[in-house]
């Protein structure tokens, strides 16, 4: 007998044979891992951008995302003290004008990283009439950077209850209940307007829901008050801190108000302090 012959036929039937049918399950797992960190990468405000590509970004009308990701990258160069972040202040100045509420409101904030800008002063000013909460907020909160209390008023109605009003006439289908938290954007109702369509009203500011002013089922008008919602914690922070700077007298028993038992260590710390910032300039 042919000891080769007998180990050739014992490796012919004990030798793998190779196998193709596990590809597409490889395939597919990897594309489970590389889509989803793809998205994640393209859509990451960390990621840093060319001049070419800020300028592309910040005139990207059809992609919000685009636009926010090069306020964020001009914004992180204002702040490094780059001199070169002035090449875009035209091109922030005009998203003062965009029809979307959250580029409006971001472009506020970055443009008071530079209380040097006499543009961005006056883009602020103007953004004090918006008719987005929160792109007021943000404009009143950083014209202190600028020492211009001109948005004392936007920040005194931060620390006071906000009445969410209804944006359509109809009936309303669901409501959340008194007590619930909710952020900006969250649904706060909706409501079947007169084609019978259920549109979706979402709350204009973060808070909570002290009271209710209609019930579901009920009719409301365009303009008419839904909830009113106490302001949330950071809000108020916010708020009491630039008034330490802009404050006046007359803001004072507004201030000493949020210090209360449920308002928390740190909320009533920060009204303690702005309260003393503020009588000791009336000292002078």
């Amino acid at each position: 007998m042919n000891p080769n012959g007998q180990n050739a036929q014992v490796s012919a039937i004990t030798a793998p044979t190779k196998r193709y049918g596990n590809w597409p399950l490889i395939v597919l797992a990897a594309l489970f891992i590389v889509v989803p960190f793809l998205t994640w990468y393209g859509t990451w405000f960390g990621r840093g951008l060319s001049d070419e590509d800020i300028a592309s970004y910040l005139a990207d009308e059809k992609n919000p995302r685009h636009i926010q990701h090069a306020l964020s990258q001009v914004e992180a160069r204002i702040e490094r003290g780059d001199p070169a972040a002035k090449k875009f202040y035209a091109q922030i100045e005009a998203l003062t004008k965009s029809p979307v509420g959250e580029i409006r409101k971001t472009a506020a904030w970055v443009m008071g990283q530079d209380n040097s800008s006499e543009e961005f002063h006056r883009a602020l000013l103007e953004l004090l009439n918006d008719n987005e909460p929160l792109v007021r907020r943000n404009a009143a909160l950083q014209l202190v950077r600028f020492g211009d209390g001109s948005g004392r008023p936007e920040l005194r109605a931060m620390l006071q209850s906000f009445e969410a009003k209804s944006p359509i006439a109809g009936n309303i289908v669901s409501l959340l209940v008194q007590g619930s938290k909710i952020r900006a954007g969250g649904l706060l109702a909706r409501i079947r307007d007169a084609s019978n369509a259920a549109q979706e009203f979402r709350s204009p500011v973060d808070g909570s829901i002290a009271t209710l002013t209609v019930k579901e089922g009920e009719a409301v008008t365009p303009g008419q008050t839904v909830a009113c919602l106490m302001p949330d914690p950071t809000t108020v922070k916010d708020a009491l801190r630039a008034l330490a700077y802009v404050g006046t007298k007359d803001d004072l028993p507004l201030i000493e108000s949020c210090a209360h038992a449920d308002a928390g260590a740190e909320t009533t710390e920060q009204a303690a302090l702005t309260s003393k910032a503020i009588k000791s300039r009336m000292k002078y």
